[in-house]
């Protein structure tokens, strides 16, 4: 195929005026809050962080803000709403890696300690916008409404996600590294292409940002100035190789300006700070300011996988100076302290959470029927030939097999005559 000289012109055309118009986005943006473009893009120099581990709000001045980077402290309301969030995460993470070891689910990559990411990562979003997860985001899938059966549909082995993506506006979660992000961006661009009111949340880890398709996807992002807002889940880990064996850089958040949009790193264990900071970014991104990229500082309590040993890898140690973060710990701390959070509604909360995890329970205990034939029902819209030639000698082998349960002296008989 032969490309002509106009439209090659035209494509050039088309791209010059891509990043014109995304350079003059962030001036416009950067103006708004009196700061320049590259003070803009760069991180606050601290992380940003509101409540301390032990559950008390940090003045002003500890937060980590300066101009440009100043976030108010999210309403109670959505604060209650996060902290039942996070009771439910949490129960939820801890029913799985029990049904795994009873045998009901092949796998479940554990969030244990992540919960305060995977809640504000669905909170911040509307209800039109999209979120692109991983496969350790399933409190985020169940925090965005999507059926807790369903979500674990998937890693009890079936060859489906367990729910409709485009019904709930969210990917499927899937293995493959770094593919979400992919993905995420096409959304948003489809959705800009149309003129629709939509951010895109696009989830990874901090090995993903170590990947190809990490740079595609941000970069694309940038150049065609897409509302997608890239949330790297940094819990020090990827599998077993350590951050410090995968990047050098100050932050992974100081990976934005590389890209030409704006970066913020913020305590991935203070569900406050996060909230903040991903409703600050989605407004951004739905108001044009353009993709933005968000680092949070958080740790995998759990091994990679129930296949995994992370005791060959890290000490017990580090465990415990993380476990003394957890972030359900001082949420409960932060609102019980600020008197929003009393016995009764901490009771309601725990019940909403056992309910969740009996639902659970019962949902996987339940024998699926398995059809062999949904092999051959879904590759292709239109089943090719060679499709129903194998449907057919399934169904033939099927059917031989259950005549032959049906009659077992038949059977003996054929094994007779084959041992002559």
């Amino acid at each position: 195929m032969t490309i002509s000289a106009d439209h090659t012109a035209a494509d050039q055309t088309t791209a010059d005026h891509s990043r014109a118009t995304a350079g003059n986005d962030l001036s416009e943006t950067a103006k708004k809050f009196g700061i320049s473009a590259e003070d803009y893009m760069l991180p606050a120099r601290h992380q940003i962080q509101m409540v301390d581990p032990d559950g008390r709000l940090l003045p002003d001045s500890e937060q980590g803000t300066e101009p440009g980077h100043e976030y108010p402290l999210p309403g109670d309301d959505e604060l209650l709403a996060a902290y039942e969030q996070l009771v439910v995460g949490r129960r939820v993470n801890d029913q799985n890696s029990a049904l795994v070891r009873q045998g009901r689910m092949a796998v479940y990559p554990s969030s244990h300690g992540q919960e305060a990411c995977q809640v504000a990562a669905a909170l911040c979003l509307s209800d039109g916008d999209w979120m692109f997860p991983t496969y350790r985001d399933a409190v985020a899938v169940m925090t965005r409404g999507v059926d807790p059966v369903q979500v674990m549909t998937i890693f009890r082995g079936d060859w489906h996600s367990g729910f409709n993506p485009l019904q709930h506006k969210v990917g499927i979660q899937c293995t493959p590294l770094t593919t979400q992000l992919l993905h995420a961006v096409g959304v948003a661009h489809a959705a800009k292409l149309r003129g629709e009111d939509t951010v895109v949340l696009a989830m990874c880890g901090d090995g993903a940002t170590s990947e190809g398709d990490f740079h595609e996807a941000l970069n694309f992002a940038a150049v065609f100035h897409l509302p997608v807002v890239f949330f790297i889940q940094n819990n020090k880990y990827a599998i077993s190789v350590p951050l410090a064996h995968q990047s050098v850089a100050p932050s992974l958040a100081h990976k934005a300006v590389g890209y030409g949009m704006a970066g913020e790193r913020v305590d991935g264990n203070d569900v406050v700070a996060l909230l903040a900071v991903l409703d600050r970014a989605v407004k951004l991104a739905r108001e044009g300011s353009g993709p933005l990229l968000v680092e949070a500082n958080t740790y995998r309590m759990q091994a990679h996988t129930n296949a995994d040993d992370d005791t060959r890898y890290r000490e017990s140690s580090e465990v415990a100076v993380w476990r003394a973060k957890d972030p359900v710990n001082r949420m409960r701390t932060y609102l019980t302290d600020r008197g929003l959070l009393d016995s009764s509604v901490e009771a309601r909360i725990s019940g909403h959470a056992e309910a969740v995890a009996t639902q659970l329970r019962e949902g996987l205990s339940e024998d699926v029927p398995v059809d062999p034939q949904e092999l051959f029902r879904h590759v292709f819209e239109t089943t090719t030939p060679q499709l129903k030639e194998q449907s057919a000698l399934l169904a033939d082998e099927l059917a031989r097999d259950a005549a032959s349960s049906q009659n077992p002296a038949s059977q003996d008989s054929a094994a007779q005559e084959a041992g002559k």
